[in-house]
This record gives structure tokens, C-alpha cells and sequence, in this order.
């Protein structure tokens, strides 16, 4: 029978062995995957083991050495490939089946098999730039998705609301005119990219969209960027495919940045992109979020949103920081 919502995850197959004092850990997937019962979506979706991303598939985005060379890296034990990043020998397939699960959603989006797809894996990916692992991601999962279907002649936008830059997305795409990146994120911060002004260049000017805003900045200027900036610039590409790079670290308890959002400010997010693209033709892919509760509420509230449904665990929020940013947003693109 055919599932409003179908997710792609694995976590009885998450070999990506990270510590347990590591912010990105197993613990994760499962508080993420938790949000569906406690949203009472159980039935209405289908669960999928996802098959695993191809070599051929990462090298879309990846050097195929940087690729080759991961797969070394963790045959021989793995360990550290920067201050933040670890790779262990499960990480490997585990990685994988993380891009595998954004194919997957997407294939099953195409053939009409659900309205909604999330794709729930780990490590997370919008870091990760053609050639190195950086900031917890190994490969760009988000970006695998996105490259498949500009393949297949569609023009996607990407919105990226995890509460750090994807830096790793947007250098892929910087010069792509098929891909609008739209990143939401908090500067400064981790890694310091995702400035204003980065608007693209050659042929992808003008496809580069960044909101940087500042530490407190709540739903209510989340909100009015997407009315005013967000959903005009998305309208105006015009795209065939919207990819969500959720992460749900912007949320107010996370403990690793310093936004104020909480799930039911996603949940209004969601509905506002939800209208963007035909039918049939969104999906979710988790990025980052590490307090464990908000991984819980805030992946609910999406897909309940997007499943027509109504949960929301916490109220929405307000607070009027960071609305420079949408003013010199607007003055930026003349909107």
C-alpha cells in the first residue's frame, strides 16, 4: 500500500563507530528516527533499508581519488581526517548507504511511490567538499541527490537550514546554473564561510544564497526571510526538485550553536517550501543536530507538517534579532 511519507535509514546497519562523547553519534539517528512515533506517524509511513551509493554515484561530486582514498582509510582502521572528523572501518559502507539513502528517497519520489521522502542517515554531509572530509561529513549526501537529477535535466533547489554554513554544497554548485543553494545558518561560526555576498559566479551567478545571522535570531525572522527573501529567490529559479538539508541544530537547546528556533518553527518552514515544487518532489535530508530531544521534536514536526498532519510539542518563536540580515538580503537581491 502506497505511504504518504517513505524513509530510507538504516541505523541496525550504522558502522560509523564515532566515541560516545563525539557530538555526531550513533545516538543521534535513533533520537532523530524516534520524532516519527512521537508525531503519531507511524502509519503513515513505509520504512526502506536504502541500498548503498555507488563509487560512480559519489564521484558526481567527489574526486574519485578522495573517494578511493576513504575507502582505504577505513580497511586500514580509519581514525582521525581533521580535528573533528573520524572515520572507523564500518564507516565506509555506513557512509554510503547515508548518499544511497538520499537515491533511494529520490527514486521513490519519481515512481510515485509516496509523497514525502526523508532520508535519515549519518554521518551527515553538506561539509564535505569535493576533496576532504570536514566538519563530521565524509561524503556530500544532499549534493549526490542534487547531481543525480541535474543529470536527468531537472533544475533543483537545495535549502540547507542546519545551523551551520554547507560550505561543501555550495563550493559544488557555486558555478552550476541547474542548482540553487539557499543556506540559513549562524555567523560566525563553524566554518566560517556563507557570507552574504557569495552569490555564485560564471554561470551559476546569482544561484548562491546565503543568510548569515546572528547568535538568538528566533522563528519569527526565520520566518519573514522566507517570506521575503527564501521563497522569492526559490519562485524565481523556478525549480523541478526542492531538497531540504535539515539540519536541526538551530533549534534553541542544541549545544553546539547558539540560534533559538524550536520544531514548531521548522514545521512552519517546511510548509512554506512544501508549495514550491510540484507534488511529489521534496524530500528531507538530515544534516546535523545534537541535543537529542530537539532531533526528536523537530523531525516530527517536519514530516508531520508535511504529512498534513498537526504536531507540535513546542510553541513557535520570537525575538526580532537578526532582521538586518533580511533587510540587506533584500537590498542584495532586489527583491
Amino acid at each position: 500500500m502506497r505511504a504518504p511519507i517513505a524513509v530510507f535509514s538504516d541505523p541496525e546497519q550504522d558502522g560509523h563507530d564515532t566515541p560516545a562523547w563525539h557530538p555526531e553519534n550513533k545516538t543521534r539517528l535513533d533520537a532523530s528516527l524516534a520524532g516519527i512515533h512521537e508525531a503519531d506517524l507511524a502509519d503513515a509511513v513505509e520504512w526502506r533499508i536504502p541500498d548503498l551509493a555507488s563509487v560512480d554515484d559519489l564521484a558526481r561530486v567527489h574526486d574519485r581519488t578522495y573517494v578511493e582514498s576513504i575507502e582505504s582509510f577505513c580497511a586500514n582502521g580509519g581514525g582521525n581526517l581533521d580535528a573533528d572528523t573520524t572515520a572507523t572501518p564500518g564507516s565506509w559502507l555506513t557512509a554510503r548507504r547515508s548518499a544511497g539513502a538520499v537515491l533511494g528517497a529520490i527514486d521513490a519520489l519519481q515512481r510515485d511511490e509516496c509523497d514525502v521522502a526523508f532520508a535519515a542517515g549519518r554521518p551527515p554531509g553538506h561539509h564535505a567538499v569535493p576533496d576532504r572530509a570536514m566538519g563530521f561529513c565524509l561524503f556530500n549526501n544532499a549534493a549526490v541527490g542534487a547531481a543525480k537529477l541535474t543529470a536527468q535535466g531537472e533544475r533543483v533547489a537545495i535549502v540547507d537550514w542546519d545551523v551551520h554554513h554547507g560550505n561543501g554544497t555550495q563550493d559544488m554548485f557555486y558555478d552550476d546554473p541547474n542548482v540553487l543553494y539557499v543556506s540559513t545558518h549562524e555567523s560566525p561560526l563553524y566554518p566560517g564561510t556563507g557570507h552574504l555576498r557569495e552569490t555564485g559566479q560564471d554561470a551559476g551567478a546569482g544561484t548562491n544564497v546565503n543568510l548569515p545571522f546572528p547568535a538568538g535570531t528566533a522563528g519569527d525572522t526565520f520566518r519573514a526571510a522566507f517570506d521575503e527573501v527564501v521563497i522569492p529567490l526559490v519562485e524565481r529559479f523556478a525549480p523541478t526538485w526542492l531538497i531540504i538539508s535539515a539540519g536541526f541544530d538551530a533549534h534553541r537547546d542544541d549545544p553546539l550553536a547558539g540560534l533559538s528556533l524550536t520544531s514548531a518553527d521548522y514545521a512552519d518552514l517546511a510548509l512554506r517550501l512544501q508549495s514550491l515544487v510540484p507534488a511529489r518532489r521534496l524530500m528531507v535530508v538530515l544534516e546535523g543536530g545534537y541535543s537529542l530531544e530537539a532531533l526528536t521534536y523537530s523531525t516530527g514536526a517536519t514530516l508531520s507538517a508535511l504529512a498534513g498532519q498537526m504536531y507540535r510539542p513546542e510553541p513557535v518563536t520570537n525575538g526580532e534579532i537578526g532582521r538586518r540580515t533580511v533587510t540587506a538580503a533584500r537590498q542584495l537581491w532586489e527583491i
